[in-house]
Parts: C-alpha cells; sequence; structure tokens
C-alpha cells in the first residue's frame, strides 16, 4: 500500500465544544423556552417569536419553492417510502412453542416519538427532512416532530426544508437547531415535548449534544465528517472519479474523498481531473480545499488489498468502480451504504433512489448502521406457560438462581414447581 496522497494531520480540540454543549443543555433544561430563543437568536442570528412553526406558514411555503422542486421532492418521497416499507416488510412478529406449554416470542413495538434533527449551515437540506421522517413514518411512530434552524434569508426555516417536512409527514415543526435543539427534544420546554429518540446528522454541537442526552434519548448515529472511498481499477474513467470524489468533499471543509486504486496511471489522471472538474464548479474553491486537506490517494497490488484496506476505513459511503465489481462484493464488510459500478454515484443515494443517506462515519460502519425503518421499532420478546410447562422448567431455574444466590428467584421458581 502506497499513499500518493495523504490527509492534511489536523487536531479538533473537542475539550471546549463539550464544555459549550454541556453548558446549552443544563440552559435549556433549566430554562426551557426562555433559554432556547435566547440561543437561536446568539448563534443563528434570527429573533424567533414563536418555535412551533403553525400550518399555514407550511402551507405558504409551496408558494415560496418551485413547482418543479415540490414535484421531486415528492418523486423522492416516494422512493424512500416504497424502500423502508420493504424493509419493515422483512421484520416479522415470532411466537413459538419452545418445549411443551412454553411459548416465547416476541413483538414489534415503534417507539411512541421521535425528533428528527434536519441540518442548516450553508445550503438547505430538505433530503434530511425526507430521510430522517418518513422511515419513523413508515415504522408506526405516533408522533414525529421536526425541527431546523432559522435562515436569516427568511427568518425562519427555509421554505424548500418545511415543504420536505411536510411531504415527509412530520407532526410538529419547529424554528430551532444546534446543541439547544438537541436539549429541547432530550429534555423537553413548554413549547417543545420531549421525545423518545433523536435522529438526524448535524454538526460537532448537535452531534456532542446527541452524545450527552444518549440514555435520557435514544439516538441514532453520532456523525461525524462525511466521507466516501472509492475502489477503482484502471477501467474506471478519471473524470468521473474525480467528480464523485469532489461531490463528496462539496459538503463540509471537513470531508473526505478517499481513492484506493490498483492503477498508478489512473491515480494520476485522477489527481489532474480533480483539479479540472474542480475549476468548473460554483462550489469548487471549498469542495478543492476539503480535496488539498482531507483527500487521499492509495496505490495498492490487487483488488484483494483494496477491499482490505476498505475494510479497516469502513467508510460511510463505498463506491465500487472496477471491471470485477460483483467478485468483490461478498468481501466487503465494513460500510455505511454501497454504490456498484460507474452509474451508481453516492449522490442518487443522497437525493433519488431510496436508500437512507443518514449513516455511520468515522469508522462506525464496523458495529452500527444507518437510519432505517427497523431503527423505530423495538423487538420485545415475551413468554406465556402453562402450569405443564412451568413445572418442566422450575427446577433448573431453582437450581441456577441458587448458584448465583438469589433466594427470591429460587423461591419464586419452587412455587410454579409445587402447581
Amino acid at each position: 500500500m502506497l499513499f500518493i496522497k495523504k490527509a492534511a494531520e489536523t487536531s479538533i480540540k473537542t475539550d471546549s465544544v463539550r464544555e459549550d454543549v454541556a453548558k446549552i443543555i443544563e440552559s435549556v433544561r433549566c430554562r426551557g423556552d426562555q433559554a432556547l430563543l435566547e440561543l437561536i437568536a446568539r448563534y443563528d442570528g434570527v429573533a424567533v417569536s414563536d418555535l412551533r412553526v403553525p400550518p399555514e406558514e407550511i402551507k405558504k411555503a409551496y408558494s415560496q419553492v418551485d413547482e418543479k422542486t415540490v414535484v421531486y421532492l415528492q418523486l423522492a418521497a416516494s422512493r424512500i417510502k416504497s424502500f423502508a416499507e420493504k424493509q419493515v416488510e422483512c421484520l416479522l412478529p415470532l411466537a413459538y412453542e419452545s418445549s411443551p406449554g412454553v411459548v416465547l416470542g416476541h413483538r414489534l413495538i415503534p417507539v411512541s416519538s421521535c425528533g428528527a434533527y434536519v441540518p442548516g449551515g450553508r445550503y438547505p437540506l430538505p433530503s434530511s427532512a425526507l430521510m430522517s421522517i418518513i422511515p419513523a413514518r413508515v415504522a408506526g411512530v405516533k408522533r414525529i416532530a421536526a425541527c431546523s434552524p432559522p435562515s436569516k434569508a427568511f427568518a425562519g426555516i427555509h421554505p424548500a426544508v418545511l415543504v420536505a417536512m411536510d411531504i415527509a409527514g412530520a407532526d410538529e415543526v419547529y424554528c430551532m437547531g444546534g446543541a439547544q435543539a438537541v436539549a429541547a427534544y432530550a429534555c423537553g420546554t413548554l413549547s417543545v415535548p420531549r421525545v423518545d429518540m433523536i435522529v438526524g446528522p448535524g454538526n460537532m454541537y448537535v452531534t456532542e449534544a446527541k452524545r450527552q442526552v444518549s440514555g435520557n434519548v435514544g439516538i441514532d448515529i453520532l456523525a461525524g465528517p462525511s466521507e466516501v472511498l472509492i475502489i477503482a481499477d484502471e477501467g474506471a474513467d478519471p473524470s468521473t472519479v474525480a467528480c464523485d470524489l469532489l461531490a463528496q468533499c462539496e459538503h463540509d471543509p471537513t470531508a473526505r474523498g478517499i481513492l484506493v486504486t490498483t492503477s498508478s496511471k489512473l491515480a494520476a489522471q485522477v489527481l489532474e481531473s480533480i483539479y479540472i472538474e474542480g475549476s468548473s464548479l460554483e462550489t469548487g474553491e471549498a469542495a478543492l480545499k476539503a480535496w488539498e486537506e482531507n483527500g487521499q490517494v492509495i496505490l495498492v497490488d490487487s483488488l484483494a488489498e483494496a477491499v482490505a484496506v476498505s475494510d479497516q476505513y469502513a467508510p460511510e459511503h463505498l463506491e465500487l468502480q472496477t471491471r470485477t465489481n460483483d467478485e468483490i462484493i461478498n468481501e466487503l464488510h465494513n460500510y455505511g451504504s454501497l454504490f456498484i459500478g460507474e452509474n451508481a454515484p453516492v449522490a442518487f443515494g443522497d437525493y433519488i433512489s431510496g436508500t437512507n443517506h443518514i449513516l455511520p462515519t468515522m469508522s462506525c460502519s464496523r458495529f452500527s448502521s444507518g437510519v432505517w425503518a427497523g431503527m423505530f421499532i423495538k423487538v420485545a420478546s415475551f413468554q406465556k406457560l402453562t402450569g405443564e410447562g412451568a413445572a418442566s422448567l422450575a427446577e433448573a431455574c431453582s437450581h441456577l438462581a441458587g448458584v448465583e444466590g438469589l433466594k427470591a428467584h429460587q423461591r419464586s421458581a419452587d412455587r410454579r414447581r409445587r402447581k
């Protein structure tokens, strides 16, 4: 393995972020709505009078968004919903008689409420509204809240985001963002009832807030900088590879694009194409800066080595642009979402194919999944025993309870034996 291009060594100071977020959470916990309004004014530069967005403002948003955007958001929503429904079909309740008179099983129970966090930042992200709300709706969550920070241009949530929240099926919409929004979801305020689960990506402050409230409320994942790893051989088109790397890098300054290739020629061509493609993009300056600071090009001797490198990185997005994609798919184990072939860019997964784009980063795909319908469904076991079934298990249960010294457990089992 040879690094043709390495990422710059940078360090992020997390101590100050951790402390700032802890103060924000405590402020919202103690002072509720008043703290929220003050924090929104401080960090977003917008004076919000009401946290909850009224239905008439959501309806008005449709007139502020061009018709084609609405049509395509509806198309994306239908595809995301279809995929989520197919995922739910894979989940089945269970009941079986494990021995005479002993029935075991599980029930599938949706969480009662969730809060979807839709980032603001440099651009509106209506796609993230669809990705976080629709799977919850398909899973059967009864109450779905959605929030996003205010846009200065609209003195409220961006209209495209409001439209997406409405199309996705949010029950409540709140104009709030940052760590303070996570705190409101977790602690509850007069205007924002607390939720059971928080989902959706965000910046380092949002991620840190989710980490700190986790345990009091469920969370999806702790998301870090967005990333793509592309495995390519000599048959890949260098300009296409370069374009896909830049598409990831334009997300934010910390985004990472990684090329792992068996071809030194392709590596050189991609390095050249990156700047050709970037020079013609409106977002090229920001994308190229992220590439220069975080981008990597790794030369390997074989696709088997490329697979090993990829599994070690465990990327959020993994693209395969080789002549033998189907032969290596089953050897790959660590990725958030897989994009197979030159006709399957990450951009499709971000918007329109139907899979979810809220995915594990920072190598967390080694042990976790992205947002999907099953994330909102609890699998709760049950058992039902007849007298005969209880008697058949009582002696063994009593003995094991005695080994552990739990005498009340032992007595509880013994009484079923006598019955």
